[in-house]
């Protein structure tokens, strides 16, 4: 909906009275609110005087800018699998337009919703609230219809194969497939199965990309940029997929990764990708821009790997003390769900002077637009 037309509601007027005063047709009227047509200069000043200034020349390039424009792409790739391949050109590609959708959700009557004839499918082999609720509205505001799988209730649990599953939505020509799995490697099998763009929403411990972009794009908008950060990222780094996907996004984009966990929690081999491995907090937080920190991942593991609970936050939990070795403007960040008292303090984790979290979840929808439209489009 244009601002204008939102004046004439709240204002309980009439199209037909207002192109009266401003001396136009009602169907003029029409096509200036449409975005298919811009008022001249001398329409735009009697609409700004007629509103007392509450609707700007903005009002009307902008709408019209959202509505008809096409982005340039530097992402080629049918399906978003993880971010390792991905090189420097093509994340910023996805984090570009990412800044677009997060403008447009301050205010959802600019949604263009340009795919309504468009279907995403969420196929969530694991239970999942932010990224399958994300994904979900970020569909819904492109304008596509979605459907979510009830894996419970489906031919899976009567013991029908992955590749049975893919077959089958294959067939009926869906544009995206979301999955996440409990095995690594599950969203390549699907992919060279079926036609449509598939996007990673999580495979096992291997990778979690659009976590991965969405912290990038939190990272860049806080601190301006991500080349030359130092950002370390601490906790369960053996089980976590998310440890993975950022690791290899955030040293693609310049920075330098501090790992800091445990050595029974440090998967051996990590340092490969570029990251120096600390085994404390105080010397792994040293000259630190972010900390990142991460839940352990009990559903993934074997066997104990940590005395108690009480004891892991004694010298792994981020609270005001262990942050004091970063930088004095440090921000703190968590994909959550967050385990307060074990991996971060309760305190600490509600400042949102300090913290990221909701920023997370919030530009969490408009990455995942950027990541379906860029899919898309290449599709096309």
């Amino acid at each position: 909906m244009h601002d204008l037309d939102k004046w004439i509601i709240d204002k309980g007027v009439s199209r037909k009275s207002i192109a009266n005063d401003l001396k136009i047709s009602e169907a003029t009227l029409s096509r200036y609110l449409s975005g298919e047509r811009i008022p001249k200069p001398e329409i735009m000043n009697k609409i700004v005087n007629f509103t007392d200034g509450q609707i700007k020349p903005e009002s009307f390039y902008f709408f019209k800018k959202e509505e008809q424009s096409f982005f340039k792409s530097n992402f080629s790739n049918k399906n978003l699998l993880g971010i390792d391949g991905l090189n420097e050109k093509e994340i910023t590609s996805l984090l570009d337009r990412s800044e677009h959708f997060s403008r447009l959700n301050e205010n959802i009557f600019n949604h263009p919703k340009k795919y309504n004839n468009r279907t995403l499918i969420n196929l969530f082999f694991e239970d999942s609230t932010r990224t399958k609720t994300s994904f979900e509205l970020a569909a819904k505001r492109l304008g596509m219809n979605v459907i979510n799988m009830q894996i419970e209730t489906s031919s899976i649990r009567k013991g029908e194969s992955l590749i049975d599953t893919a077959m089958t939505l294959n067939a009926m020509h869906p544009d995206i497939l979301v999955i996440r799995h409990s095995l690594s490697g599950a969203p390549y099998l699907l992919a060279d199965k079926v036609n449509c763009g598939v996007i990673n929403a999580g495979d096992g411990q291997h990778e979690h990309p659009t976590q991965a972009l969405l912290d990038a794009l939190v990272i860049r908008r806080r601190k301006g940029k991500i080349k030359g950060l130092n950002v370390a990222i601490c906790g369960d780094i053996a089980h976590s997929r998310v440890a993975r996907s950022n690791i290899k996004l955030l040293s693609t984009m310049g920075a330098q990764v501090n790992l800091i966990a445990p050595k029974n929690l440090m998967p051996s081999g990590i340092e490969s990708l570029g990251a120096k491995i600390y085994n404390t907090m105080k010397t792994g937080l040293q000259n630190v821009d972010i900390v990142m920190i991460l839940r352990l991942q009990h559903e993934r593991m074997q066997g104990s790997f940590i005395p108690s609970p009480r004891e892991y936050f004694r010298f792994y939990g981020l609270d005001r003390d262990k942050l004091a070795y970063a930088k004095n403007n440090a921000l703190v960040m968590h994909p959550g769900p967050i385990n307060r008292g074990v991996e971060i303090d309760s305190e600490l984790a509600d400042d949102i002077d300090r913290t990221l979290i909701l920023e997370q979840v919030e530009l969490g929808v408009a990455i995942r637009m950027s990541v379906i439209e860029h899919l898309i489009n290449n599709k096309n």
